[in-house]
């Protein structure tokens, strides 16, 4: 990597000079420069944010089109990630995923793709009109835990579907667990088609050793990183990454076109120029840096009675989907203390002073990055000894002859053969076709007849979302009793019509 021009930020600069040169705006946005925004936002954000809320004047480049600042700094960061040809994204990894798919599916392709991906892919789907070919991951049925798709069940797709046109993975999971990538773009490549990694949660797999391999260093052709989730960037920003042949690169700047605003903000592309300076730059020392914070929350929570965290020791390595672990993410199982991830969250959240990324029936993940400091991870742990000590209530833990240990207001897991329905129709068809909305009683009586219901909607539990139902998918009665446990017990769902679930829009299945 070229030191000397990864110090360049073009956009960021330019972008500079354009906000601090005097002139008369007679052009987009409608606050001129600020000078019409309300004084509360000013008052809120500052005066020179709007200054350079600028659209495409001729010294800014085009997104689309680029061949000035933006065409550079994407030149950088592609060196930078370690990819030959990069995008920069102002709809976020949303729409990286979707146009992935738009790139190398069309109308009635096959793409295999895991069951847990995000409901961005869900949205490709729709666009794109390509016919999904599921693979479940591996499930952790105690900890209620997916992790990766395997190797193994990337080849038999394969092996039944020679004719799809692509593999998509995801890369880590929410959770931080990652696949094994080089075995899976190794087996992909042999049927001479690329392999496309959501890898939303990974931007900064590439700046130090201890963390897991980038998915472009394993062999990915092509991924898609949220560079606001984990590194510097505004939120929305990401970038959209392709190495090799596999993908027609024309193809993936169509569909950007497609997906994209024509009005982009460079408040995001600087900052996505600004992020890729600073990781080129200092990234293996901020990586350091947060390494350390994670190890030491780590260490410290995994003491703290009724709480356990997730850990490579816990699973046998290469096994299960579970190839390493990002140990910038946490998840701390918090159901040993007899409440609920859901209930841990709203504690934390108004009366500790913490807030968590993601909660979820057992657990709560934590995303430690680069903006982190000692102080936050000491008052982490200091809010873990007070939830253990204060609020621990009278233990709901129950044995099971099968399974160990769960919860007893746990009953049903989300990767099980009774709560992922068979795909009846595609997820284009289901959501063009004329949908019913039905009471939610009406549902589940029918659901294990011979004429069982079809959502017409795309359902899950936002963060992280994942669908338990999809657009397309037969209900079954153990999905809906796993989205009323998720209501039930403090968390929410999107994506339907109906948020409290008590009607669903679905498409009357004949089959």
């Amino acid at each position: 990597m070229n030191q000397e021009s990864q110090a360049k930020t073009p956009i960021l600069d330019t972008l500079r000079e354009c906000a601090n040169k005097p002139h008369a705006a007679f052009y987009t946005p409608g606050h001129k420069r600020g000078q019409g925004i309300y004084p509360q936002l000013a008052d809120l954000l500052g005066e020179s944010v709007f200054r350079a809320d600028l659209p495409e004047l001729p010294e800014l480049d085009n997104l689309f089109a680029p061949e000035g600042v933006i065409k550079e700094a994407q030149q950088l960061a592609a060196e930078a990630f370690g990819a030959e040809h990069t995008w920069f994204l102002v709809n976020g990894s949303t729409a990286g995923v979707m146009a992935a798919i738009l790139a190398t599916c069309g109308s009635g392709d096959k793409i295999i793709l895991p069951r847990n991906v995000h409901q961005s892919a869900i949205a490709g789907l729709i666009i794109s009109g390509a016919i999904p070919i599921f693979v479940n991951p591996e499930y952790d049925p105690i900890l209620d835990i997916a992790h990766s798709i395997t190797p193994d069940a990337v080849a038999a797709a394969l092996k039944q579907h020679p004719d799809a046109k692509a593999v998509m993975m995801v890369y880590p999971t929410y959770y931080g667990v990652c696949g094994d990538v080089k075995a899976i773009a190794h087996i992909t490549h042999q049927y001479n088609i690329p392999l496309l990694v959501d890898e939303a949660h990974g931007a900064h797999f590439a700046f130090h050793p201890e963390l897991p391999p980038s998915a472009l260093s394993a062999g990915a052709d092509l991924t898609v990183q949220s560079i606001h989730k984990v590194l510097g960037a505004f939120t929305q920003a990401a970038m959209l990454h392709v190495q090799g042949s596999k993908v027609d690169i024309n193809r993936v700047s169509k569909a950007l076109q497609l997906l994209q605003s024509t009005s982009p903000s460079y408040l995001l592309l600087a900052s996505l120029d600004a992020a890729r300076q600073q990781m080129a730059l200092h990234g293996h020392q901020l990586m350091a840096k947060t390494l350390l914070l994670a190890k030491l929350a780590r260490n410290q929570i995994r003491q703290i009675p009724g709480l356990s965290v997730l850990e490579t020791e816990h699973i046998q390595l290469n096994e299960a989907g579970f190839f390493a672990l990002d140990p910038t993410r946490l998840t701390v199982t918090v159901s040993g203390l007899g409440i609920s991830g859901f209930e841990a969250d709203e504690i934390l959240h108004t009366q500790l002073g913490v807030t968590a990324e993601l909660p979820s029936l057992q657990h709560l993940t934590f995303i430690i990055s680069l903006g982190n400091t000692s102080e936050d991870i000491e008052h982490l742990i200091q809010a873990f000894t007070t939830l253990s000590k204060d609020y621990q209530q009278e233990s709901l833990l129950v044995e099971t002859p099968s399974s160990g240990v769960v919860p007893d207001w746990y009953s049903v897991g989300l990767f099980t053969e009774e709560t992922i329905g068979v795909a009846r129709i595609s997820p284009r068809e289901a959501f063009f076709v004329p949908a019913e909305t039905l009471p939610i009683e009406n549902i589940w009586d029918t659901c294990g007849g011979l004429h069982p219901y079809i959502s017409a909607e795309l359902i899950c539990p936002y963060p992280p979302g994942i669908p338990v139902l999809m657009p397309g998918e037969q209900i079954t009665p153990s999905a809906i009793e796993y989205l009323q446990q998720i209501i039930k017990l403090g968390g929410s769902i999107t994506g339907c019509s109906d948020r409290t679930l008590k009607t669903i829009k679905v498409v009357l299945s004949q089959s």
